[in-house]
């Protein structure tokens, strides 16, 4: 099953379409299905990032030109921010699991997210990334390890436990200051 996503390159232009939930996979190259239907194939080197989004057109139809795609009737603000991710950095500590980092691109932009703490940093083509905020049209945002100059880890966040399951796991601190002697005797 394909999702929707908006592909950024490093030229500042960007294609719409629907890609595999993850392209990691996909060593060699993006293949990315556009609005026509057409499938194409995007070599990572010229991506510069693939961002998971809600919604491709928001109430209008995405019209192809040369370059970048735009909205019709749109004033421009879709078609120099389609992907609508305003907020590139956490502004305090992020509450999800994983790990905190923070990417410079190649095209010197800084990126921030929550990657999953498993193979996936070492193997495949990219980090998937939970971006700083999840309730813009951006969800997850997939960086292709061509277009990334520096990564930086600011932190390990661990998942956190309910009170209930805390609370349970804690040994009791006084065992038996209460219970009865043998026989259920009351005391004298």
């Amino acid at each position: 099953m394909r999702k929707p996503v908006i592909v950024r390159k490093l030229t500042r232009d960007w294609c719409a379409g629907y890609a595999t939930p993850n392209p990691a996979e996909e060593l060699d190259a993006l293949e990315l299905l556009d609005i026509s239907g057409k499938l194409m194939q995007i070599a990572w080197e010229q991506v510069k990032w693939v961002c998971y989004v809600r919604e491709l057109n928001p109430g209008d139809s995405i019209v192809p030109i040369s370059g970048p795609r735009v909205l019709a009737g749109d004033t421009g603000n879709y078609a120099a921010n389609p992907e609508r991710l305003l907020r590139r950095r956490f502004s305090g500590r992020p509450r999800g699991a994983g790990l905190w980092l923070r990417i410079t691109l190649r095209d010197g932009d800084d990126l921030e997210g929550l990657a999953a703490n498993d193979r996936s940093l070492v193997d495949g083509a990219g980090l998937l990334l939970t971006p700083p905020d999840t309730r813009s049209n951006t969800q997850r945002v997939f960086v292709p390890r061509s277009s990334i100059r520096e990564l930086i880890v600011l932190g390990v966040i661990n998942p956190s436990h309910t009170r209930s399951q805390t609370h349970s796991e804690k040994p009791s601190l006084q065992p038996g200051l209460f219970e009865r002697e043998h026989n259920d005797q009351p005391p004298e």
